[in-house]
């Protein structure tokens, strides 16, 4: 079965500066795939890439077979931005309705989708009223409620307790166990160990793309985030001599 998402060679540029650099990397059908890497690496601009709303230099991204963007994949693709995009004077339940009449869904399932992130009890809130943690989690509901096959979150749990990030957790396994593919931006390493597949990504480069099993198995320890800090100096490592190379 080919990837969901495929990205070939990809480069951004932002006012003449390199944002990605030559990124290539798949997101593997029905698993979470957890893109990590500090603020400012890039993984926005790699998730915009992949939902088809990046201008990109050069370079293909390919989703579910088709060209990101492509109008046929806005039914069967979910995003989740960072800044909560949802409306401010309806309420959680209202947006969640609003959002599932735009995908031919019912009341039933906006009200599942509100349940199902833990905002059952404040359904009836204005947006407006509600805390950050919150306000993201009504656009999480609002991204699921369409069941799309393909769901793009970016820092899904900035902002929330640890139970509820244990809950969100749990719910994108059992997603991903039904057969929805998700790929999930976070700058808190911690959180790759809860991944299927990782993509660590620094300075717009893709440093590792490996399950955590075998990032541990080639960095010889256990702890993902000092893993990551041994990857990160290898790659530095070897971009350095390779310039030395090139001067001599």
């Amino acid at each position: 079965m080919e990837d969901a998402v495929s990205v070939r060679d990809l480069v951004v540029e932002r006012g003449g500066r390199p944002v990605l650099r030559s990124i290539s990397c798949a997101v593997p059908r029905g698993a979470v795939t957890g893109l990590l890497g500090p603020s400012g690496s890039g993984k926005t601009t790699l998730m915009r890439a992949i939902v088809g709303v990046q201008t990109i230099t050069s370079g293909t991204v390919t989703v579910l077979g088709r060209p990101a963007g492509a109008p046929e994949l806005r039914r069967r693709v979910g995003y989740l931005t960072q800044a909560p995009s949802v409306y401010a004077d309806l309420t959680v339940r209202e947006n969640a309705r609003y959002f599932a009449a735009l995908h031919g869904r019912g009341h039933v399932e906006a009200d599942r989708a509100v349940t199902d992130v833990g905002l059952g009890a404040a359904a009836g809130q204005l947006v407006g009223t509600l805390s950050g943690g919150q306000r993201s989690r009504a656009s999480l509901a609002c991204a699921l409620v369409g069941d799309p096959e393909l769901v793009i979150l970016d820092e899904p749990t900035v902002g929330q307790d640890p139970v509820l990030r244990a809950d969100l957790w749990a719910q994108f396994h059992a997603m991903a166990a039904a057969g929805t593919t998700l790929l999930v931006s976070s700058h808190v390493m911690d959180e790759a160990a809860r991944c299927d597949r990782l993509l660590l990504i620094r300075e717009g480069r893709l440093v590792a793309d490996d399950t955590p099993d075998a990032v541990r198995a080639a960095t010889g320890v256990e702890d993902l985030e000092t893993a990551f800090l041994r990857l990160i100096r290898a790659n530095e490592a070897g971009r350095d001599g390779a310039a030395g190379a090139e001067k001599s």
